[in-house]
């Protein structure tokens, strides 16, 4: 009796101790479970940071930018559609519809217009009609291309305000005592590829064929003046470099001969 007494004591022990082993088992698998997944939430974790701050630095930038162009132009509409492949004699016909800029959103269909028959006089009161439709507005059309490139370089921002100082400088604008309009398109280096800039009474001040060659003409020369300016700079470092080094070696020589002549007067 005692023997089967203890035999099914040892029978309950034997199948607790095997429950408890599997109850460990699990414990530990969900305890490893749960380390991976923390692992991996972690890793998660800190790539989404990074990720999320260059995301808002990126935006920091680009927000700088649009605030400067407010500031230039309030109010402007701010289109982010690549229009700076217009044709050059599409863009400056008195019926190519350009007020499509000046709206909350393009109506696309502007880039791919095509002309038909002549163009109407720039009297032509359709014309003028459109071109008052405008006045006191303005528009800054930028690639998508030219967006991202200032996201991570900053400093392109300030290279394309200053494109449009120069270009409105060059013209005139705004013209004092009227009612002004400035369309401005820009490629994707930032630089000014088309414009129309607008005074009250429906005069517009540009660009013909003439003015935009000349426009462009006056950009190239500017870009030869920096680049002139940055090799004189250059050459001046350079120079100043070889002086100075000439100058250590002198130096270095005289502290030489001291030293061999100090030598050879107790030798």
């Amino acid at each position: 009796m005692d023997l089967g007494f203890t035999s099914k004591i040892g029978e309950y022990y034997l199948q607790a101790l095997a429950g408890k082993n599997v109850a460990t088992k699990k414990t530990l698998t969900e305890n490893a479970s749960a380390e991976r997944n923390s692992s991996v939430s972690f890793k998660d974790i800190v790539l989404e940071r990074s990720v999320q701050e260059v995301s808002e630095r990126e935006n920091v930038n680009l927000t700088k930018f649009k605030n400067r162009l407010q500031a230039m132009f309030p109010g402007a509409y701010y289109h982010v559609v690549d229009a700076s492949k217009i044709p050059q004699g599409t863009w400056q016909r008195t019926d190519f519809p350009f007020e499509k800029f000046f709206a909350k959103k393009v109506d696309e269909s502007v880039l791919n217009w095509t002309p038909k028959g002549t163009a109407p006089a720039m009297t032509d009161p359709k014309v003028q009609s459109r071109l008052d439709s405008v006045l006191g507005q303005h528009s800054i059309v930028v690639p998508p291309a030219l967006e991202e490139k200032i996201k991570n370089d900053p400093a392109l921002a300030d290279k394309v305000m200053a494109n449009i100082n120069y270009l409105l400088e060059w013209n005139g604008y705004p013209v004092p005592g009227r009612i002004n309009s400035a369309l401005i398109v820009l490629d994707e280096n930032g630089e000014v590829a088309r414009w129309n800039l607008i005074s009250g009474g429906g005069g517009i001040t540009g660009p013909t064929e003439e003015e935009q060659r000349q426009f462009e003409e006056e950009q190239k020369a500017k870009k030869l003046r920096r680049a002139k300016y940055a090799q004189i700079n250059e050459e001046y470092a350079l120079k100043r470099k070889l002086q100075e080094t000439e100058r250590n070696k002198m130096y270095y020589q005289g502290i030489t001969y001291l030293i061999t002549g100090g030598l050879e007067k107790w030798m």
